[in-house]
């Protein structure tokens, strides 16, 4: 597939690089190569790994509104 790398070349006598622009071609061909590559999930694992996201999001939410009520309530009793 589309193996060619974008590499830096130098410039005669300035001892600068400048790197070489890849192609709107190759760069398409190289995100189709890598996307075959890719392991996607099945429907069972995305289910699951969904649930567990949620799940976690949900507890981290309780324990900061609960933290938020608790510090608010001493502030209030503190400070009236």
């Amino acid at each position: 597939m589309a193996t060619e790398m974008s590499g830096e070349t130098a410039i005669k006598g300035k001892g600068k690089s400048v790197k070489k622009r890849t192609s709107p071609l190759l760069f398409y061909r190289q995100v189709v190569a890598e996307l075959r590559k890719v392991i996607w999930p099945t429907r069972n694992e995305l289910v699951t790994y969904t649930t567990v996201s949620l799940i976690f999001v949900i507890i981290v939410v309780a324990i900061v509104f609960g933290l938020d009520n608790a510090f608010s309530w001493v502030v209030l009793k503190l400070f009236g």
